[in-house]
């Protein structure tokens, strides 16, 4: 089996390149580097839609599932804006991988909108909504299956969520005045 990639690291490490390259002074360098990294994405792109094609005019299905079922492929799919399921579909799938987790605590989560810019809206329904350990449910578990069947989703919005953390005290001046505190203890 082939070593598997972090698509969410290289994708991170992608952007910051790019990021790095706006900050080229020489207009003309900036230029071919953003030209290159376009032209090499684009070529990639072209040859994984001549991939799906392929293998769709071949009807094979179970090579497509597979391609589909891939974390690398499945990544790339998305990039190139061609995975055969939506970003909700995947979202639900992502969702579908928690829920027996959620059901230890008798609880589950609906999935409500995934909107344009990628924040997808969940809810948490049973014994999940309110309880102490949601925050840690939803960050641990939802949100990791959420992202890596849903790499494009910007953010995981959950509604039900509490935050069980104790407030932190705050330390402000004393007060004005004589000492609340005895000088002597008898």
């Amino acid at each position: 089996m082939p070593p598997a990639h972090d698509v969410q690291a290289t994708g991170g490490r992608v952007e910051a390149l790019i990021s790095e390259l706006g900050t080229l002074t020489d207009p003309a360098t900036r230029a071919k580097a953003e030209e290159l990294v376009r032209a090499l994405v684009e070529l990639y792109g072209a040859g994984l839609e001549r991939v799906v094609e392929i293998v769709t005019e071949a009807g094979d299905a179970e090579v497509f599932r597979r391609l589909v079922g891939d974390h690398l492929v499945s990544g790339l799919l998305v990039l190139h804006d061609l995975h055969p399921l939506s970003t909700a579909e995947r979202v639900r799938e992502a969702l579908d991988t928690v829920r027996p987790l959620l059901g230890l605590h008798e609880g589950g989560v609906e999935l409500l909108d995934v909107d344009e810019s990628g924040v997808v809206r969940l809810r948490l329904r049973g014994s999940c909504h309110g309880c102490s350990s949601s925050q840690a449910t939803v960050t641990d578990a939802i949100e990791r299956a959420v992202a890596a069947a849903a790499p494009e989703v910007s953010r995981v919005d959950v509604e039900g969520v509490v935050d069980d953390r104790a407030p932190l005290l705050q330390i402000q001046h004393r007060p004005p005045g004589s000492c609340p505190v005895p000088e002597a203890v008898s």
